[in-house]
């Protein structure tokens, strides 16, 4: 009972703290950013007389000698998946870890699709997609996905996007708009993106830490892969080992950007140095500008 009761006090208490960050965030923005044009195809029937020629289905049309034209059909609710990576190199963190970070990242937009009248779901994966919870309207599902977050443990601590990532697309069932929260150190994941970006739309939340980009000088040390457990001794003292590093964080962190341009998916960079209300606002204003 008290361990219960211990579970249902961090579930309210991750929803106090991102409450004030839901109210803050623009929900006229977001629905006009993730809505699209707000209608989707339903089916195809027979012309009658002002029925707009732009319409006109040619193909069918030829078929039947006859002519026929595409129904759409308003988009009268939205199914927004949060996928969150609790792999063990989102233990990292000094004020706070990545995954403490992730974690209210993803209540945030949990509630703030909730109070769009949104359905919610969500998937958790490490090397692969460990667990899903199919999308649903509701403040009880809300609030019970919240509670299977924080009560989680992890099966393995390595990452693997590609395979994660492959297996969600076997279980979205509608069109949807995905959240991806990673610190996305892993191996290339661009193919089973390309697959989802053709159905759902997407955006990467990258979580990150100020002090991954630089290591304290603390002279000779052993360091420790968090998911692999294997140790290397290093100088960190070393000018060299320090712009190595360095470089090599950021030219993860670039290549991850650039590959997600050119699939036209949003890339969001994300810290403790920031609210992410104030980082997500800025996203969804940028964004709404560029539709116009």
């Amino acid at each position: 009972m008290t361990q219960l009761s211990e579970l249902l006090k961090q579930v309210k208490n991750l929803e106090i703290k991102t409450k004030n960050l839901v109210e803050g965030m623009e929900s006229g923005g977001y629905r006009s950013r993730f809505r699209g044009g707000g209608i989707e195809f339903s089916e195809v029937r027979q012309y009658t007389a002002g029925d707009d020629a732009r319409r006109m289905d040619w193909n069918v049309s030829a078929r039947y000698n006859d002519l026929f034209v595409k129904e759409f059909v308003e988009e009268n609710e939205l199914s927004v998946y949060v996928v969150i990576d609790l792999s063990a190199s989102n233990d990292f963190g000094f004020v706070k870890s990545k995954k403490e970070l992730g974690f209210e990242v993803a209540a945030s937009l949990m509630l703030s699709a909730l109070k769009n009248n949104d359905k919610v779901g969500m998937g958790l994966f490490s090397n692969s997609l460990e667990k899903f919870i199919q999308a649903k309207k509701g403040k009880k599902h809300t609030m019970e996905i919240l509670n299977a977050l924080i009560k989680y443990e992890p099966k393995n601590r390595q990452t693997d996007i590609f395979k994660s990532l492959s297996e969600l697309q076997k279980n979205l069932k509608q069109k949807s708009v995905i959240f991806i929260i990673s610190d996305f150190i892993s191996d290339t994941f661009v193919n089973p993106l390309k697959l989802l970006r053709h159905k759902h739309q997407i955006v990467l939340l990258n979580i990150s830490d100020a002090n991954e980009l630089k290591i304290p000088e603390i002279g000779r040390v052993y360091l420790e892969d968090a998911e692999s457990g294997e140790q290397i001794l290093v100088n960190t003292s070393d000018e060299k080992f320090q712009d190595d590093y360095s470089n090599l964080m950021k030219k993860n962190k670039e290549q991850n950007e650039y590959e997600m341009k050119k699939l036209g998916i949003d890339f969001l960079n994300l810290s403790n140095e920031e609210s992410f209300g104030i980082a997500f606002n800025r996203y969804i204003r940028t964004k709404t500008r560029g539709r116009r």
